[in-house]
Formats: C-alpha cells, structure tokens, sequence
C-alpha cells in the first residue's frame, strides 16, 4: 500500500521547485495526557463497524530541536468545560505531561496548530511564549473580529482565545500548503478533517517523521486504506494519506493522532512518552 502510495505522489503533476529543505534535525515525541474511553472506531474510520469502541490516545507531539527550539504539534486542551463534557480518563494538564521531558510552559518556543478543534487548540495559552502556526484560511474561517464565531467546529472560549493571542502578535498564519515554517519543519494542507487542516513534516535523524494529527486518525485508516470518519472531504483525506506515504522516510514515521498503539510500536521511554525513531 504505500509503494503504490508513494507511487501515486511521484505521479503526480510536479509543482514549482522548493528551496532547499533546512538541514535541522529534531527529536520527536508523542506525549499522552489524556484517554477518552470506548470512543465510537465508527467515528475514527469510515465505514467501521458502529459496535466497535476504542481507548483513544489524546496526544501532543513535541519536537526537540536545535539552538533550544521546543515545538509542540497542537496544544490539547484543559479547561474545565471540556473535561466536564468529555470525561477523560488519566488526564494531565499538557503542561505536566511534557514535563516528563523536563520541558516547562515557558520553554516551549512554538507550536504548530494543526486545526481548530477543542482538543488540539484549547491548551494554547498554558505557554507563555509560545508562536502558533496556524493556516491562515484556516483561522480566516473559523474566527471573526474580535474573537466570534464564524463557522462551528471551534468552541467560542477559543476562539476568544486565538484572538487574544493574534492581538498580541504571538499568532502566524501560514500562507497555504508546502511551507517550511520553521528550519527543518514543513506543514502540509489536504486532509480536510476541518477547512483548512494541516498536517507536519518533520526531519529526525531516522529521516522525515509525518506528524498527521487528526488529518489520520488510527493507523487503521492507512492499514485498511479508509478515509477518515469526519472529514469535510473523503477524497482529499485519502489523497493526503497517500501524500504521508510518500513524505515519511519509511511508514513507521506516518504518525496518526489518537491511535493507542503508538505507544505501543515506540514503547521507549514509556509511561506515556514514546520517541518516535
């Protein structure tokens, strides 16, 4: 499947050449806070089984990089009214769970939003000085003057939030698809899981790691070849799966955003860490 994945990308039409990519290497994490129990699979995968229920990972990613860069791949959520609503088991504040890692709020340098969603947006605020990336159609289409909202699919606390945070100048919005917004990190659009979602590229030492956030669920959806259950495109969706296919250095790098089993397949170091390798 990702032979063919990768062959369909090759395929494609090329588009105009890109300059030449940062030579930055990073460590990577997936870092666990939180489960939502006996979650619907039928709301992860397409055309799932409607009985089948799964302990999904709720997940930040952290990227370790040089000249004391610390990146956050989304921010996961904390405040109360989520909690209240969601009920997840085990949950950490995001700030106490990268602290495993030895990483405090005020260490992390950016993170990259990866859509609007409460649990990769919410958590924002807990790090002081940290930059968002985030798509600008995406932002463009989700908050409004003043912080109201335009669309559903972002709560209003966060959207009250996002634009606290662009009024202070802390909020970059990315200017489309294929853009290496920090040495050694390109983020990629095409998954349309929300308007203008974006997934991570990301240079490790064991080559280009594909951070998918919620662009990918499970890996079932590459496995089984299934686009993801909440999407606004099916087609795309299954178009970027294949695009991840061909970024990653190899398939283990495709990272999928609430799949359990990540800590399972990088069991190193543990206790809900797991270093992507």
């Amino acid at each position: 499947m990702f032979r063919a994945a990768a062959a369909l990308v090759s395929a494609a039409s090329p588009g105009p050449a890109r300059p030449a990519q940062s030579q930055a290497t990073y460590e990577v994490y997936a870092v666990r806070y939180a489960t939502l129990p006996a979650f619907p699979v039928r709301a992860l995968v397409a055309g799932a089984d409607s009985a089948r229920r799964l302990d999904i990972a709720m997940i930040v990613w952290v990227l370790r990089g040089p000249a004391g860069r610390t990146v956050l791949v989304d921010a996961g959520f904390y405040r109360d009214t989520f909690i209240l609503e969601w009920k997840p088991a085990d949950f950490v504040r995001p700030t106490d769970a990268i602290a495993a890692l030895g990483i405090r709020p005020e260490d992390v340098t950016d993170i990259i939003i990866s859509h609007v969603h409460w649990d990769h947006l919410d958590g924002a605020d807990l790090f002081p000085r940290a930059r968002l990336w985030i798509q600008r159609a995406e932002y463009e289409y989700y908050v409004g003057a003043g912080g109201a909202v335009l669309h559903r699919g972002i709560d209003p606390l966060d959207a009250a939030m996002l634009a606290r945070l662009r009024t202070a100048g802390r909020v970059m919005l990315v200017e489309g698809d294929d853009r290496e917004v920090l040495p050694g990190i390109r983020v990629y659009t095409g998954g349309r899981h929300t308007w203008a979602s974006q997934f991570v590229g990301v240079r490790t030492r064991a080559g280009t790691a594909v951070i998918a956030s919620d662009n990918l669920y499970l890996y079932e959806n590459l496995q089984r070849h299934r686009p993801i259950a909440q999407t606004l495109d099916s087609t795309s969706n299954l178009a970027a799966q294949a695009r991840m296919a061909g970024l990653a250095s190899a398939p283990r790098l495709i990272v999928p955003g609430h799949d359990p089993a990540v800590f399972e397949r990088f069991p190193t170091p543990g206790r809900g860490v797991a270093r992507i390798e």
